[in-house]
């Protein structure tokens, strides 16, 4: 489950943060200290489902911004995929919507 979280933290930063011609945004970059996969790890461990919503939504915010916020087609869709992420209750039904949301920021890359 960590995984996908600190994927998901990654594409959104490289949306919101890479430069054309710049170094690219890598998983061990300082930007991404507080989305590392430990430490969602530890947050998936304590069960805390709103502290990883909370890290995915800031990150996620992020992107929506760099593409033009929801008024854009790749907007509403991120936005949507999004909301599906923030509905979950559950640390299992957080996997499918950061999955979903993992596939799609690398799909807008």
């Amino acid at each position: 489950m960590e995984l996908p979280l600190e994927t998901v933290a990654l594409f959104a930063l490289k949306l919101a943060y890479e430069r054309e011609g710049e170094s690219p945004i890598l998983r061990d970059d300082p930007i991404m200290s507080d989305y590392e996969r430990e430490v969602f790890g530890l947050l998936v461990r304590r069960g805390d489902v709103e502290g990883i919503q909370f890290r995915v939504a800031h990150c996620v915010g992020l992107a929506l911004e760099a593409i033009g916020g929801v008024d854009t087609p790749l907007g509403r869709e991120l936005h949507r995929l999004s909301a599906d992420f923030g509905n979950a209750r559950t640390i299992e039904q957080l996997e499918a919507p950061a999955i979903a949301l993992k596939d799609y920021l690398k799909d807008i890359q």
